[in-house]
C-alpha cells in the first residue's frame, strides 16, 4: 500500500523542503496536501519511518554536510553505518556486468528484452530485463514517461524488446523488498569510465551520502569531477546504482534525473531506516 500514497508524501516533501526555515506545523502540511492532519500524519510515519519533522531534519543542509564531512572516504562511510566494508551490502545483493565492445557497438542486437511498468514505494518505475541482468530501471510520471521510453528504446533499439508486467514484477517486488536475500544482475551498456563511476556509487551504503569529488578519487582520477557528473547523470538503473547518494558538496541535496523530490524521498527514506536499527 506504500506506493498508493507515494504523490502525497512527495508533495508534502517539496512543500517541507521549501518552507523548511518557517518551521510548518502539521496543520500547516496536512493542509497542502488536502488530508486531515491525523491522516496525514498516519500515512507520512507509515511511509517514512518517522514523523515529518523528523524526515526534514534527516534532509538539511547540516545534517548533509556533515555526513560528508565526517568522512573522508567510503571506506569511513561504511564504518559510520555499521558495514565492515564500504561494498559489502551490494557485494551481496548486486552485481554488475558490463557489455563486450562488440555488444556495444551493436545496441542489443540479438538480444531479448523484457519489460514492464510498476508502481513502487517511489512512485511507478519502468524496468527492463535480460537473461543476463536488469539493463534499464527509471523512474517515471506523466512529465517523462515517453521520455524514459524513447531513452530506453534508443540505448537498446536493435534489441526485440517485448512486454511482459508479470515477468519484471517479481523482479520490481525483490527490489523494493525491505529483506533482499537473492542476488540481482545488471547489465550494463556503458563506457569503460562510466562502468568505473557506477561501480563506485555501489560502494556508497544506504544511509551515507559523497560528493562528485570523492567518487573522482575513487577512480583514482580526481580532476574529472565535471566528467563523473556526466557519468552519474547517464546513469540507467536507477536506485539500484545509487546515484541518489551523491551530493553537492556544500551539503545540498542537488540534482538527480529523475527528480530532486524523488532523491529528498529516497534518502530521507534510507536515513530513517538506518537510524532506526
Amino acid at each position: 500500500m506504500e506506493h498508493i500514497d507515494y504523490q502525497r508524501v512527495a508533495e508534502a516533501i517539496e512543500y517541507l523542503s521549501d518552507n523548511f526555515k518557517q518551521q510548518p506545523d502539521l496543520n500547516d502540511v496536512a493542509k497542502q496536501v488536502h488530508l486531515s492532519p491525523q491522516h496525514f500524519q498516519r500515512i507520512f510515519s507509515e511511509w517514512a519511518g518517522v514523523s515529518p519533522k523528523k524526515f526534514m531534519q534527516f534532509l538539511s543542509i547540516e545534517h548533509l554536510r556533515t555526513s560528508i564531512y565526517d568522512t573522508q572516504n567510503l571506506e569511513q562511510a561504511a564504518d559510520l553505518v555499521g558495514l565492515s566494508t564500504p561494498s559489502r551490502v551490494y557485494d551481496l545483493f548486486v552485481n554488475i556486468e558490463g557489455v563486450t565492445p562488440n555488444e556495444y557497438k551493436n545496441f542489443g542486437k540479438n538480444l531479448i528484452i523484457y519489460y514492464g511498468f510498476h508502481q513502487t514505494i517511489f512512485g511507478e518505475c519502468l524496468i527492463a530485463n535480460t537473461e543476463r541482468g536488469i539493463c534499464y530501471l527509471a523512474f517515471i510520471d506523466e512529465n517523462n514517461r515517453q521520455t524514459e521510453f524513447n531513452r530506453f528504446e534508443k540505448k537498446w533499439h536493435l534489441a526485440q524488446r517485448i512486454f511482459d508486467n508479470s515477468l519484471t514484477q517479481n523482479l520490481v517486488n525483490q527490489i523494493f523488498s525491505k529483506n533482499k536475500t537473492e542476488k540481482i544482475n545488471l547489465f550494463l551498456q556503458g563506457t569503460n569510465f562510466q562502468l568505473k563511476v557506477w561501480e563506485a556509487l555501489l560502494k556508497i551504503p544506504s544511509g551515507a551520502v559523497t560528493t562528485y569529488q570523492k567518487i573522482a578519487e575513487s577512480i583514482e582520477n580526481p580532476n574529472a569531477t565535471r566528467a563523473v557528473g556526466t557519468a552519474i547523470g547517464n546513469n540507467p538503473i536507477a536506485y539500484l546504482i545509487p546515484c541518489h547518494r551523491v551530493i553537492r558538496k556544500e551539503g545540498l541535496v542537488g540534482e538527480y534525473h529523475w527528480g530532486s523530490t524523488r532523491k529528498k524521498a529516497i534518502l530521507g527514506k534510507e536515513f530513517s531506516s538506518i537510524n532506526k536499527l
